[in-house]
């Protein structure tokens, strides 16, 4: 931990081992699943937060529990449902009258890490209620600002739009969200070893923690410090005015979205051990960036399709 929290500006032995041992631990809670594991990693490291896309079942609370416990950072769960309240999330001043003031009782959102659970059960004014936290990572409440910790992450799992009691992210969130992972069904082997084990491979509770609060910052600083080139940039530019003039598309990646892809290339660098992002970073990452960002003009188009076309149309500098 002690390498890993120095000034260095990079330290290839020091906060990426940590962090490249963080993702060995969870593949073992998380069976099967390295591109999700590895993008939900990358999220974080770039001071992002991550929204779950998937059918209840498939591991997205336990992945979210398990990030939290490997990095070794404060976790609560809220489990959104139809009639929560923002002050059920972001805590509430109540009438002391011994000390004949106000006494303001902290939410759970005072958590490093917030599991907002099926996030999209709740309405769109309890959903909105996060919007200044995971921008402004602050809370406003009588009158009062107060600091969230830091770090802080949002992870939140929604359920498919289809499903019953659901409500859509309104567009202003969604697009506070850096990433959007899908983890699916496990694949024949993993989903073998689940029922070997009975799914008790590896307990969350039981999880070491492989970094600290301080040690995450260190690793955020070394992702701050990946060199993206000017051709880079370019590249970055073409890619967002690609999906702007997009036919397919209502609308394109906005400038915060862009600066948001750039984050999300120097972590995925970082991850795999280099001090400059290239353009195969960007690809990387691109479709899990774009998943909730460029809702399509015709429902019946996949984004993903649409994405991967732009990226193949789209030239290298």
């Amino acid at each position: 931990m002690t390498r890993a929290a120095s000034s260095d500006p990079f330290q290839p032995a020091g906060s990426a081992a940590l962090v490249g041992r963080a993702l060995e631990q969870l593949g073992r809670v998380i069976l099967g699943k390295p591109g999700p594991l590895r993008l939900a990693v990358a999220c974080l490291l770039a001071r992002g937060h991550l929204l779950i896309e998937d059918q209840p079942g498939v591991g997205k609370t336990t992945l979210a529990h398990a990030l939290a416990r490997t990095l070794g950072l404060s976790f609560r769960r809220v489990q959104f449902t139809s009639d929560l309240l923002p002050a059920d999330l972001l805590g509430v001043s109540i009438w002391d009258a011994a000390a004949g003031a106000f006494r303001y009782h902290p939410g759970p959102i005072f958590a490093e890490v917030l599991l907002a659970d099926e996030i999209n059960r709740a309405p769109p004014r309890t959903q909105s209620a996060l919007l200044e936290a995971m921008e402004e990572r602050q809370v406003s409440e009588g009158g009062v600002t107060r600091p969230l910790p830091d770090p802080f992450f949002v992870i939140a799992t929604q359920n498919p739009a289809a499903f019953v009691g659901t409500s859509p992210l309104p567009e202003a969130q969604l697009d506070r969200f850096l990433l959007t992972v899908t983890l699916g069904y496990p694949d024949p082997r993993a989903e073998r070893t689940l029922l070997e084990t009975g799914g008790r491979g590896e307990v969350v509770r039981d999880l070491p923690a492989v970094l600290d609060a301080a040690a995450l910052r260190a690793a955020q600083r070394d992702v701050d410090a990946v060199h993206a080139a000017p051709a880079l940039l370019d590249y970055l530019q073409r890619l967002a005015r690609a999906t702007r003039e997009h036919p397919a598309l209502a609308v394109g990646l906005s400038p915060r979205a862009l600066l948001a892809l750039l984050a999300a290339s120097r972590a995925w660098a970082f991850l795999a051990g280099r001090r400059m992002a290239l353009p195969e970073d960007v690809q990387a990452v691109f479709p899990a960036l774009t998943a909730h960002r460029l809702p399509p003009r015709d429902p019946a188009l996949r984004v993903a399709d649409i994405t991967a076309r732009i990226l193949a149309e789209t030239p290298i500098p």
